[in-house]
């Protein structure tokens, strides 16, 4: 097996991770100079924040389209150039309706990576390695996330334009990205299913695996028809299971409240009590707690399995919130106590959702629907993410941090049951034989 070869085609694709993380969270170094900039209205602003998010939305609905007919490796090439284009147009953008034009493009970009990323890496990885290569993907959105934010803090010393730079350097890893793609190989799995080329898929399967490369080749041919007649078929009966697995994992991903804290951390902060200044200076731990612990998740998940990981975390989640909740009706443990029981939180998510839910959802679906599946795992979560963004702050003024943090603890409990009674392990099995465990005939 050519190890290097396989974890070098995986790292180029999980920079379309850190361009997602980069993308995602740049703009909120930008925003206010952004909106005092244009003299934005409190809608106008709302919607230039918020239309990357809508591009991530229709990004991830559509992603199995380009993935299916053009391939992986082609759809990677438009989000690579995705990504270039958005930064070089906001950075450049003389009116504001372009700059939103061009934010929608980047949204796009995160979206289709989300889909065809995770689906590249798990097509082309061996069994035993797959967690830990998929979860290179989720590792870069976490590295990402954490640059953008020391560049944005270095940018902002360079005056009344630094906004336009912040925006514009993510130019460079783009430029990057668009260019090692070239050396990465086409998915075999996608050269077998939708092209018949068995000789080119062979060849990379003797990269992957020389040993049992001609094992692979007659195990994915057989796979694309296990289920005659409803191959494309998503929604034929055939594929209940990994649906239902889909859509849980994606919706408990985002009621535990994730994006919530990461988005308002802050103001969550500055309701427990914390000075503005103080609040900040907490999000920059979130931040390095949360690449330590996917980190660690994403070096032991083949070791222990996607399923172990979820319990561990589901008990700590729960615990965490349910601290976070009850501290802030109880002056003795409010200020200093929730940035440390919030921090506990991210380092629990970080180490179970954060590291498997992209690997998970890559591997649960046959080949002949992966990315029709991770299609829709994928939407799931960013629509939730988007709902969840969009309510926090009206329930949080509404009911309270009490009754906010209560109830995505409950929602905790509910994942906890889901991953102990339905949550199959999947851990140094191949693709095929997952199948086989998983499809209704």
């Amino acid at each position: 097996m050519n190890k290097n070869s396989v974890l070098a085609w995986s790292m180029v694709v999980a920079l379309g991770g850190f361009l997602f993380g980069f993308d995602t969270a740049v703009i909120s170094g930008a925003e206010k100079a952004i909106q005092q900039y244009w003299e934005l209205t409190v809608f106008e602003h709302g919607l230039t924040i918020s239309i990357a998010l809508i591009g991530t939305v229709i990004g991830s609905l559509l992603g199995a389209k380009p993935s299916d007919m053009f391939g992986r490796k082609n759809t990677l090439y438009f989000v690579a150039a995705a990504y270039l284009l958005s930064s070089l147009g906001t950075a450049f953008a003389n009116n504001w309706t372009i700059f939103l034009i061009f934010r929608f493009l980047g949204g796009l970009g995160v979206g289709i990576s989300s889909v065809t990323a995770p689906i590249y890496i798990s097509e082309v990885s061996p069994a035993d390695r797959r967690g830990k290569l998929v979860g290179l993907f989720q590792f870069n959105v976490v590295l990402g996330i954490l640059v953008s934010y020391l560049s944005n803090y270095l940018i902002s010393q360079m005056g009344d334009d630094s906004w336009r730079f912040m925006l514009g350097v993510q130019a460079v890893p783009s430029l990057v990205f668009l260019v090692l793609i070239r050396f990465i190989p086409e998915s075999p799995r996608w050269l077998i299913l939708h092209k018949k080329e068995f000789t080119r898929a062979k060849a990379i399967l003797d990269i992957i695996d020389p040993l049992n490369s001609e094992q692979e080749l007659q195990t994915i041919k057989a796979s694309t028809h296990s289920t005659p007649g409803h191959q494309d078929n998503l929604l034929s009966g055939h594929y209940r299971t990994p649906i239902v697995l889909a859509v849980l994992f994606a919706f408990f991903n985002q009621v535990s409240g994730i994006n919530a804290i990461i988005y308002y951390a802050p103001r969550i902060f500055e309701m427990a009590g914390l000075g503005a200044h103080t609040s900040l200076l907490s999000t920059v731990g979130i931040g390095v707690i949360n690449f330590v612990f996917t980190l660690a998740a994403i070096n032991i998940i083949d070791k222990v399995g996607r399923r172990t990981l979820m319990l561990i975390g589901s008990f700590g989640l729960i615990s965490s919130l349910l601290l976070v909740a009850f501290s802030f009706n109880n002056a003795a443990q409010s200020g200093f106590s929730i940035p440390v029981y919030i921090m506990i939180f991210i380092a629990f998510f970080a180490f179970s959702q954060g590291a498997v839910i992209w690997v998970f959802i890559s591997e649960i679906f046959p080949n002949s629907v992966r990315a029709k599946g991770q299609t829709l795992g994928s939407s799931t979560h960013w629509i939730m993410a988007a709902a969840i963004a969009f309510c926090f702050p009206y329930f949080a003024e509404k009911l309270g941090g009490q009754t906010t943090f209560l109830f995505f603890a409950a929602m905790m409990v509910c994942q906890l049951i889901f991953v102990w009674k339905f949550m199959p392990e999947t851990k140094g099995r191949s693709l095929e034989q997952i199948e086989t465990n998983l499809i209704t005939h």
